[in-house]
């Protein structure tokens, strides 16, 4: 039996799948693509049908050079790229420049890097998915299209470096009006009444106002409150309905992509950038102690919630060993999804059911281990029972007013015993009958206003993207890397907050190219392309009903956008030339300039002052600094004359015990004020 060839993507997955596929095997990688678009110039033939001009990536003609050599003298070669639109693709830049032939079956494919899944897909290898292929080629040429053909408009009239694209343009516009719709909220005044209502010795319980015999009534004036706390004072309450009933919550659906960042971000504090990459590496495989390289999760960017029969079976023994039959609960993917899904894919979880993070936690950096019980866990409890509650709903007066209350106590943890909930606290409440009377130990009115819409976090934004059917699962932490990147983004904690640059593109975008920012038409692309890749409708047709109407777009955005001028006056000299200096916006974000740079060549850097004077020099201001991965710390405007630093914000004030000076210390619960000199134990 002569040699075989299997090439995949990474050398991580080239060493996990090795070890199972024994010494008539040669996994070599690929390392991503290697054949793609110039980047030189756009890279299409608009006259020629679309046709999109390959060439081999720079730097890949080696990797090349030894794939071809390796294939001379094997065999057989087998393409095990990933199962999705890109893997698909590089199996056939791959197929074209070894000279295969597409049409025979060298594709092999698996959602997970088990021996079990690898030795099943070298048995049933197939021949390369054009359609598929050519739902990526769509894909790929409409997207530079639009970049190539709109990006250097955005560079005439703004500045370089700026780009468009078909998702990137779609989420700065979304979190541009939500900016919008922030901006232009108007509060209104609400009021809620709390009657505290004494029990028993042991217990009082919070009923809250919710109107009369009518129906629900809402509070909008102290004058409405007031007339019902004249109603009702000095009254006591009287239960006028006690309901009780089980209710059962039910486990979560496994992981998606979506779903895997959304709670990675909102558990783990992690980008969506950070999930992908921690995810990918768990994935192609991590070296575990007395094991070898192993892949730990499955496939990692699909939108399926289906799981095989084979990984249900495991997690049933698995729960029925560890829990006890009870705990057990058949899957059901009842999920209907608005986009098609491969029904091959399956949802991301864990290979092995067995290895309990805990058992191979010494194996795992710290950021690995928290994404992989993060999955593992999520995946058990979706194989699990429903957590049961004994609840109440209780109903009473005063006088002629209604106010309800209600509690649940947890009879059955069911998945819960392994996957938690922030909001899944217990409100427990003492028996009480109907018509019984209490005593009302206080009455508590408060005012309200409604609040604004909340700014979108990485993970609402990927949610709200979902929804809309805009872009892909690969596409979700790409999308909003570039558009932080670009600066038309800013990160402020979790929120996503659209600069001044941002809101410019957005207008200019959204006055020039409508459909390209359009929710809808974007959405529409998306299952288009799905429509290419179950061979439904022909590729080119996408892209010349897409091209005719930007074309025309483009000839009329260059003559009419204006040159937007980017600049912020400041009260700030130029050192060389006496000119005023300006905020300018570049490459790299905001910088003074001076008016008439790049002519001359004054510049400052633009420092953020938090209005207090550095306590060593008294001269400069405290200004708060980065690290060069992103940490704040606080230094003062004088540097390098003065090389005060603290990680703690300084607060202006001045220990009561030692002298030194005070600084506002936080965690992620807590904040204090305490002295700066580790020597002094003064806090407040």
């Amino acid at each position: 039996m002569g040699k075989n060839l299997v090439i995949v993507e990474s050398p991580a997955k080239a060493k996990t799948i090795g070890k199972f596929l024994g010494k008539n095997y040669t996994v070599k990688a690929s390392v991503g693509h290697i054949r793609d678009l110039p980047k030189s110039k756009l890279g299409v033939d608009v006259e020629n049908d679309f046709e999109p001009q390959y060439i081999t990536i720079r730097g890949k003609g080696s990797v090349v050079n030894e794939l071809k050599k390796q294939a001379k003298k094997s065999d057989k070669v087998y393409l095990a790229t990933d199962p999705d639109r890109e893997g698909e693709a590089i199996s056939w830049h791959l197929a074209y420049l070894l000279g295969l032939n597409e049409e025979e079956p060298i594709r092999i494919e698996f959602n997970e890097i088990t021996k079990d899944a690898i030795k099943k897909a070298i048995k049933h290898p197939r021949k390369i998915d054009r359609p598929l292929v050519d739902a990526q080629q769509a894909r790929r040429v409409v997207d530079r299209l639009v970049g190539y053909k709109i990006s250097p408009i955005l560079w005439a009239k703004i500045r370089k470096g700026l780009s468009a694209g078909r998702v990137q343009s779609v989420a700065t516009k979304l979190i541009c009006d939500r900016e919008n719709e922030i901006n232009a909220f108007e509060p209104e005044e609400y009021w809620s009444i709390d009657a505290i209502t004494q029990i028993d010795k042991k217990n009082k319980v919070d009923f809250k106002f919710y109107g009369d015999e009518k129906g629900k009534i809402e509070l909008h004036s102290k004058d409405e409150v007031d007339l019902i706390l004249k109603s009702i004072k000095n009254k006591d309450l009287v239960i006028k309905a006690v309901e009780k009933k089980e209710r059962k919550r039910s486990a979560p659906k496994p992981f998606t992509t979506s779903s895997l960042q959304q709670e990675a971000s909102g558990k783990l504090s992690f980008t969506t950038k950070k999930t992908m990459i921690v995810a990918q590496q768990l994935y192609e495989g991590v070296d575990i102690k007395g094991k070898g390289s192993l892949g730990l999760i499955t496939y990692i960017r699909t939108d399926s919630f289906r799981i095989s029969d084979e990984a249900q079976e495991n997690a049933k023994n698995y729960i029925n060993d560890k829990y006890g039959k009870d705990y057990f609960k058949k899957y059901q993917n009842n999920s209907k999804s608005k986009k098609k899904i491969q029904d091959a894919h399956e949802c991301i979880r864990p290979s092995y059911v067995d290895l309990a993070p805990e058992d191979i936690e010494d194996s795992l950096s710290k950021e690995q281990f928290k994404l992989y019980k993060l999955i593992w866990e999520r995946f058990i409890a979706t194989m699990m029972a429903d957590a049961i509650y004994d609840s109440q709903n209780i109903s009473a007066s005063i006088d002629k007013y209604i106010f309800k209350t209600s509690g649940s106590k947890l009879k059955f943890d069911g998945f819960m015993k392994v996957y938690s909930f922030s909001s899944q606290e217990e409100t427990i409440l003492p028996d009480m009958k109907e018509e019984s009377v209490f005593p009302v130990k206080k009455i508590d009115p408060k005012q309200h206003f409604t609040q604004p819409p909340a700014r979108y976090s990485e993970a609402s934004l990927v949610k709200t993207l979902e929804e809309l059917g805009i872009g892909r699962p690969s596409t979700y932490a790409p999308t909003i890397s570039t558009i932080l990147q670009r600066d038309y983004v800013e990160k402020k904690g979790n929120s996503l907050i659209p600069t001044e640059l941002g809101f410019i593109v957005t207008e200019i975008m959204s006055e020039n190219f409508k459909e390209i920012v359009d929710y809808t038409f974007t959405a529409d692309m998306e299952n288009n392309l799905d429509k290419i890749e179950d061979g439904e409708i022909e590729w080119q047709n996408i892209v010349k009903d897409f091209y005719s109407p930007l074309e025309e777009s483009i000839e009329k955005a260059v003559e009419n956008i204006e040159k937007v001028i980017l600049e912020e006056k400041t009260d700030e000299i130029c050192d060389i030339c006496g000119s005023e200096m300006v905020i300018k916006f570049g490459r790299f974000g905001k910088f003074i300039a001076c008016k008439n740079y790049p002519e001359c060549k004054g510049t400052k850097p633009i420092l953020e002052r938090i209005g207090i004077k550095c306590p060593e020099c008294s001269d400069g201001d405290v200004i708060i600094r980065k690290t060069k991965k992103g940490r704040i710390f606080y230094g003062c405007s004088s540097f390098p004359k003065c090389r005060f630093v603290s990680w703690d914000r300084p607060n202006g004030e001045k220990c009561p015990k030692c002298d030194s000076f005070l600084v506002i210390a936080k965690t992620k619960t807590t904040e204090k004020i305490k002295c700066s000199n580790k020597e002094c134990d003064y806090e407040k």
